[in-house]
């Protein structure tokens, strides 16, 4: 029988700007796809995104999963890889750079929810208000749309949402007995395998890749990828879902910045206003007030400990 591998620990500033990378890095993938990915081809550009990143992971881990991990590693994939990278590179094409990333501010919400049903983990009254402030500065950073938004486009984002949302969920559910690199790259391995059939029956071939293209691939598989998942399922494992996931209102901040400073996007008062309402919303799911008394015997997950989070 394996013993679940303990992480080492760290303090609370540390974790939550580790975590942080996640969003950050996240939030360029509107900008990177629309300036130097081949044009028309999410599939490819999600197997390529996840595929070698836990190809990566597994080379320096060389731990493969076992028993009951083999289904959870592949549900996992599909949720938070296969299909999340899918319907996000399906919204990238479509939508601008801004209101793309901002779609991700229901996650937090959705999270929450999805962390009571199945974790019976409550939110607290700050982390419920950080979300709603969230959405109200990301719809103010989505106020200058040019164009009009394209419905395939923000349905592609919505789904992306909650099916990562799920999969968040799951991974505290279903904490891995070896430990955060090797669930990491079992997650991207199967949803990368997953991505390949569907890549190649929808989209044909894999099309040429210029040197520009190339780099943006590696930028998004290592970075945006093997390094954002290990900083993001850190925290995940080691802070509320709520907590956690509030932190993701980083990512339409930097996708509105960047989609600024790279596409031309418009900016005003409305996505300052915006953009500091997201930030507030994202601090203010990393208040720690007085600690409320649980219910019951682990209805409440714990903001930090330094051992993977178990369910109930």
């Amino acid at each position: 029988m394996e013993t679940t591998v303990a992480p080492p620990t760290i303090s609370r500033t540390a974790l939550v700007l580790v975590t942080a990378v996640a969003p950050v890095a996240w939030g360029s993938t509107y900008a990177v796809t629309q300036l130097w990915l081949p044009d028309g081809r999410p599939l490819f550009s999600a197997v390529v995104r996840a595929l070698p990143a836990g190809l990566l992971l597994l080379a320096l881990t060389r731990r493969l999963p076992h028993g009951s991990w083999w289904w959870r590693a592949a549900v996992l994939g599909v949720l938070n890889i296969g299909l999340f990278f899918a319907l996000l590179f399906v919204a990238a094409y479509r939508l601008p750079s801004g209101l793309g990333a901002t779609t991700t501010a229901v996650s937090p919400l959705v999270v929450m929810v999805l962390a009571w049903l199945l974790l019976r983990e409550s939110a607290r009254r700050w982390q419920v208000v950080g979300g709603l402030v969230g959405v109200c500065g990301v719809a103010l950073l989505a106020a200058e749309v040019p164009g009009g938004v394209d419905p395939v486009g923000l349905a592609a984002a919505v789904g992306a949402v909650v099916s990562s949302a799920l999969g968040f969920v799951l991974i505290k559910r279903w904490p891995s007995p070896s430990g955060l690199l090797p669930m990491t790259s079992w997650t991207l391995l199967a949803g990368g395998l997953v991505l390949v059939p569907v890549a190649w029956v929808v989209e044909g071939a894999p099309p040429r890749v210029d040197a520009a293209a190339a780099g943006a691939y590696v930028y998004l598989s290592v970075v945006g990828t093997a390094v954002a998942y290990v900083c993001w399922f850190t925290g995940l494992t080691r802070m509320s879902a709520g907590s956690t996931a509030l932190l993701g209102l980083v990512n339409p901040v930097v996708g509105t910045g960047l989609g600024v400073a790279l596409l031309a996007e418009p900016f005003g008062t409305a996505q300052l206003v915006g953009a500091g309402l997201a930030l507030a919303g994202a601090l203010a799911g990393q208040l720690r007030l007085r600690p409320r008394v649980p219910r019951s015997v682990g209805s409440v997950t714990p903001d930090v400990t330094p051992v993977d989070v178990r369910s109930v």
